[in-house]
């Protein structure tokens, strides 16, 4: 008996050993086999591109076989890892889903529901929304994240966060979903004393020549008004980039430049006049189809859902429209 169990021992020793070899390149492999593309997996992993190969180079070097092949530019899963996707793939769900069980059984008590959103939303949109959640769940525990939108995104991604609240809306795919919750204008912010402070709506080519105060890259904000500023034909004289929209307001109001931003919310502070510092901002429509911004909400699929994140997703889901209409309507400047 002890020769035979000893024997046994022997024969499963590599692939054991191969198995606990794989397991840190499963996550890359799978993303990997999603995208079919290098530089794609390594942003959606946070990770150089360096890492990305090395992990493939080290599998296909575990498996004995080739898992990709080069097709003209580009990189082409051969079938060998075809045939391995599937299981890898079901392997991280059957993990994370019982990940997700020791979290949930874990935190049944205080219910963590994880949020990253930008900074403009942490205002009202967000408060309101935990507000209306809190009055029914009051021992839920919300973790927040502030940062740009597309920070928010690799949280949610990355598996930190539950949800992303950001503009524009995060696109559906790579087991994400979306919802789309309310749209407000985006109106030009001019010193008040502006040559075209007093009109009623602008054409942003009448901006040409000013300097321009505008947000960091990968804030969604600043791709919008990139967007406005292409479709009126130019490209804007830079003077300032600051992280919020509070520091902008507050350079435009001292006559440094303009700014592309969503109305300011309500008892912000943000538009009061100063006359005898020569403080002071308005806000002015802009005359193009495209001045606005779609705020909408998304979260993970998953096989298992912790009971607080699926309440909350339900009823954002559900009333998201009606809690943030009153909101909706401050922001558009309708009755």
């Amino acid at each position: 008996m002890s020769r035979a169990a000893g024997k046994g021992e022997n024969t499963m020793e590599p692939d054991h050993h191969q198995l606990i070899q794989l397991l840190p390149l499963l996550p890359v492999l799978a993303e990997l086999g999603r995208t079919e593309h290098m530089t794609e997996t390594a942003e959606v992993l946070g990770v150089p591109q360096s890492t990305v190969s090395r992990a493939v180079a080290r599998a296909s070097a575990i498996v004995g076989a080739d898992l990709l092949v080069r097709d003209g530019r580009g990189i082409r899963l051969t079938p060998e890892a075809r045939t391995l996707l599937p299981y890898i793939e079901a392997a991280l769900e059957n993990f994370q889903a019982g990940l997700d069980r020791v979290r949930h059984e874990s935190d049944v008590v205080r219910g963590r529901i994880g949020v990253s959103f930008q900074h403009t939303f942490g205002e009202a949109t967000l408060p309101l929304l935990i507000s209306a959640f809190r009055g029914r769940h009051p021992h839920a525990v919300f973790e927040l994240w502030q940062g740009p939108r597309d920070d928010c995104l690799k949280q949610l991604a990355g598996g930190g966060m539950d949800f992303a609240l950001t503009a524009p809306i995060a696109p559906e795919g790579k087991g994400i979903r979306s919802l789309p919750l309310y749209r407000e204008p985006l109106r030009v912010v001019l010193h008040y004393r502006h040559a075209l402070a007093g009109r009623t709506s602008v054409h942003l080519k009448e901006l040409r020549h000013d300097p321009y105060v505008t947000l960091p890259a990968g804030v969604g904000l600043r791709a919008l008004g990139e967007t406005l500023l292409r479709e009126a034909g130019f490209r804007p004289r830079i003077a300032f980039e600051v992280q919020e929209s509070t520091s902008a307001r507050g350079l435009v109001s001292a006559g440094l430049g303009f700014a592309i931003l969503p109305p300011a919310g309500p008892g912000s502070g943000t538009g009061q006049f100063l006359p005898e510092a020569e403080l002071g901002l308005v806000e002015v429509p802009i005359e193009s189809d495209l001045a606005f911004r779609q705020i909408g909400i998304a979260w993970r699929e998953r096989s298992f859902e912790p009971e607080a994140v699926r309440l909350f997703r339900e009823l954002v889901v559900a009333e998201g429209g009606e809690l943030l209409a009153e909101l909706v309507r401050a922001r558009s400047g309708t009755p």
